[in-house]
């Protein structure tokens, strides 16, 4: 039976309880518990995939293809766990499953109520799997305080009044602001916002409290005080350079230990950290920096290519390099020379997205890649903007385009080299979607297989044939055209099983040109890399020893 972690905010948003979820999983995981990690959202979308990445940042993908919140990517990268549709649940969701349940008649003609129908539906999410593991953390999303959450709050407060005395925990996140003019560091904030926390029957056992440096004393006593922790539990949280330096900075700070002490778990194991000892050294001691350009639509919220980010970090870490990012919007290169601004660069990546806004910016920054000999990594729409590029640079083709850019357009007028997916192959059954059929999980979504040509490059960078990877897509890259592309230079290096969908197209004959459907990024870690981005890293490595 999981012992249970319930992690909530105050004060004010983004303070960081994914990442302290993140490092408190991989610090239990270290003393040998297993754990698994989930977030609560209160928004009444039934899933981010529809949002735009500039409203919740990027939206992170399950093997079982679930789109969830961007806080899933930090619990996989941190514990090597990988998340699952149950992992992830909303507002909309919980309300969606209420209402279809009071239409099948399920409640028996009872008045639907959110005390108890809606906080029922939430108790059951969170037991899912309760059997599995030692410990299971729920992150609640938003602040206390905030009107929406307030049925998860009452929700976790009703789970651990029905389990056994013992079995849940309340950590609290919060932020202790410094003010300047009087040199002090403020504790009412936090003191309020566990009265409010208070208030709605939630006491906090741990308090996580971020600030800009070291938290004295006299005001972990105050706080200890104040709001009924002992002054141990107390932990700060600082500002680092890295987020995995986390993970050693809470063990520093006692988190794993007051978590322990709280369930009463004598003696401790003791932790083993040399997996993160090892990951904060190849990000201190590098020996070298690359310079990569990331060409997108969404450059001005670095959260929208999250994963991307870290997978690239990921990749320094195995080639001991620090990558400098570079953020470009694709918009700038419709209108004037992509040369002054990519040719300084070592590498050159082209993320997913949807929609027309940028994507001749994308062509063209896929043009320059090839054509100056920089490695190149498109990923999605990315891959489908270097086909574009090759079928109307390398193969003549110069009318063509994609589907998804064509709306209106005559069929007589472009060549469709990326058209929409109707169907295709996941285990053993066969999928449809029509073109006007809701946008919210309509995709191809999740890991699905693909094979890989022996001795082509990608084949050498994953060091294997067989491949399962990530998709969230709804066009896919036409292969009526892989003959007439192939004989130009651009090899269809990955295949679906079954032979009909592009995965993964390389230019031949040049330092190292990759284009993948898959979004290889969810699936990267600090411990483990993904040879796919170590091996990008190690081609601008080499590159910036040319320039």
């Amino acid at each position: 039976m999981a012992r249970f972690i319930f992690i909530t905010g105050g004060v004010v948003s983004s303070l960081g309880k994914g990442l302290a979820s993140a490092a408190l999983g991989s610090l239990l995981q270290a003393r040998g518990y297993t754990v698994r990690l989930r977030k609560l959202d209160p928004y009444l979308n039934v899933d981010p995939g529809t949002m735009s990445p500039f409203e919740h940042g990027e939206v992170f993908v399950t093997d079982d293809g679930a789109e969830t919140d961007l806080d899933l990517g930090h619990y996989e990268r941190f514990t090597g766990v990988a998340a699952r549709s149950t992992d992830s649940i909303s507002s909309g969701r919980v309300y969606s499953n209420v209402l279809e349940k009071e239409r099948r008649g399920d409640y028996l003609g009872k008045t639907i109520q959110v005390i108890p129908h809606v906080t029922n539906e939430i108790k059951d999410f969170i037991r899912i799997g309760e059997d599995e593991v030692d410990f299971m953390l729920c992150e609640i999303g938003g602040t206390v305080g905030d009107i929406e959450g307030l049925p998860f709050f009452e929700a976790i407060r009703q789970f651990a009044q029905e389990k056994p005395r013992g079995q849940c925990l309340f950590m609290h996140l919060t932020l202790l602001p410094y003010i300047k003019a009087s040199g002090e560091l403020k504790t009412k904030p936090t003191q309020h916002s566990v009265k409010e926390l208070r208030s709605i029957g939630l006491a906090p056992d741990i308090l996580v409290c971020r600030s800009e440096g070291p938290i004295p004393l006299k005001e972990r006593e105050k706080l200890a005080l104040f709001c009924n922790v002992r002054a141990e539990s107390v932990i700060a949280a600082q500002d680092l350079k890295s987020i995995y330096e986390a993970p050693l900075a809470y063990h520093r700070e006692g988190m794993d230990q007051a978590v322990l002490d709280a369930f009463g778990i004598a003696p401790a194991p003791k932790p083993n950290l040399a997996r993160w000892e090892d990951v904060v050294d190849r990000i201190h001691n590098t020996d070298g920096e690359v310079r990569v350009a990331i060409v997108g639509k969404y450059t001005q919220l670095e959260d929208a290519y999250k994963s991307i980010a870290e997978a690239l970090t990921h990749g320094g870490m195995a080639n001991r390099v620090k990558v400098k990012i570079e953020w470009i919007d694709a918009e700038v290169f419709e209108t004037e020379d992509a040369a002054p601004r990519l040719e300084r660069l070592n590498a050159i990546l082209v993320p997913g997205g949807f929609g027309e806004r940028g994507t001749e910016g994308k062509i063209k920054a896929a043009q320059f890649a090839r054509e100056k000999k920089i490695p190149y990594l498109g990923i999605c729409l990315g891959m489908q903007m270097a086909v574009i590029e090759a079928a109307r640079n390398m193969a003549n083709m110069g009318d063509a385009a994609s589907e998804e850019f064509s709306e209106g357009v005559d069929p007589r007028d472009f060549t469709p080299v990326v058209y929409h997916l109707k169907e295709w192959v996941q285990g053993n059954a066969k999928v449809t979607r029509a073109k006007d059929d809701d946008k919210g999980g309509t995709m191809r979504l999740g890991a699905y297989d693909a094979v890989l040509t022996k001795g082509s490059r990608v084949a050498e960078a994953y060091g294997d044939t067989n491949i399962e990877e990530r998709h969230r897509h709804r066009y896919e890259v036409d292969i009526k055209f892989r003959e007439q592309l192939e004989a130009q230079g651009l090899i269809f290096s990955g295949l679906s099983p079954d032979g009909r969908l592009p995965e993964i197209v390389e230019v031949k004959d040049h330092p190292w040109y990759i284009g993948v459907q898959f979004h290889p990024e969810l699936k990267s870690k600090p411990f483990a890399p993904h040879p796919l981005f170590a091996d990008f890293v190690r081609a601008a490595k080499e590159q910036s020893r040319l320039v």
